[in-house]
């Protein structure tokens, strides 16, 4: 009887990650505004000075996207929105980049992005959709295309695919096996993984494949390619069932972006990067700059 296959494992470090990302690639980035994003990776990618990047964000993208602008790593952005709630209703980086034509935008609003990534996990070359039909997308984003339907002759819009080289999530747990499960819903997660190439997720925690098979319904990726065990992993935003979003860090961030975008001295910013990005050499040299403290002072409860 010939044997089935072992399983392999795909436990694989930050810079294993990252080693995935070239110039010019197109990456997705997870998440939710303040909440689940991949921070290892972000800040390894500007460490690295990778440039040249198309970056799909979430729906609704958070600062991990302005600081891998702010970082000089990105050419082109996917989301329909760039912000950080009430703390920043727009992200300065990337507001600033844009006016200064330094950075380009693909203009879409939440149906068409989940219809570009629909389209990208069907291998289709784009979806149709009545939104944004008698509005001025069209105009502002040109891949954007009108046609005509040719069953009941009505007028929509062609969304092209997205299809992301490599998608980069955090959550909350993972066996050793890639089957990762979310606290939450993930579905804009999912959306990304099922659009990818290849997904790498960052987890709170490893936990035994048993532990996983107890609840199989809450499996959100049944296989990412490679899973990097990362606590405090999605600092300084939130990550849901571990850690509240620390404000004061994100505060900290603004307020040095803010100094450039208003007075154009970029001294605070460089700051911000030496100290939390370019200085420590790992994450958990990062989580040391950060401080216990202030770590354990994130708890949900």
């Amino acid at each position: 009887m010939t044997q089935a296959p072992k399983r392999r494992e795909k436990l694989a470090s930050v810079a294993q990650a990252a080693d995935l990302v070239r110039d010019g690639m197109t990456i997705a980035l997870g998440g939710f505004i303040n909440s689940g994003h991949p921070m290892p990776l972000v800040r390894e990618l500007i460490r690295r000075k990778r440039r040249n990047l198309t970056v799909i964000g979430p729906a609704s993208g958070g600062l991990d996207l302005d600081l891998l602008v702010a970082g000089g790593c990105v050419c082109k952005l996917v989301s329909c929105y760039f912000g950080a709630e009430t703390l920043a209703p727009i992200s300065p980086m990337i507001k600033r980049a844009a006016e200064r034509g330094e950075l380009e935008i693909f203009e879409c609003d939440e149906g068409m992005y989940y219809a570009a990534l629909h389209a990208g996990a069907q291998r289709l070359p784009f979806l149709p959709t009545r939104a944004g039909v008698g509005t001025s997308f069209p105009a502002v984003n040109p891949a954007l295309k009108e046609f005509r339907d040719p069953i009941a002759g009505e007028p929509l819009l062609a969304i092209p695919a997205i299809r992301p080289d490599v998608a980069f999530l955090h959550a909350g747990f993972s066996d050793v096996f890639g089957n990762v499960q979310h606290v939450g819903t993930s579905y804009g997660d999912r959306a990304l993984y099922r659009a990818s190439e290849r997904t790498v997720v960052f987890v709170e925690k490893i936990v035994s494949n048993e532990e996983i098979r107890r609840d199989p319904a809450r499996t959100s990726i049944p296989g990412a390619d490679a899973v990097v065990r990362a606590p405090f992993g999605s600092h300084p935003f939130a990550s849901p069932g571990f850690y509240l979003s620390d404000d004061a860090h994100l505060r900290e961030y603004l307020a040095a972006c803010n100094v450039l975008v208003r007075t154009d001295d970029d001294g605070p910013l460089q700051a911000y990067l030496e100290r939390y990005v370019h200085r420590p050499e790992d994450h958990v040299d990062y989580l040391e700059v950060v401080g216990l403290r202030r770590l354990l002072s994130l708890s949900e409860y």
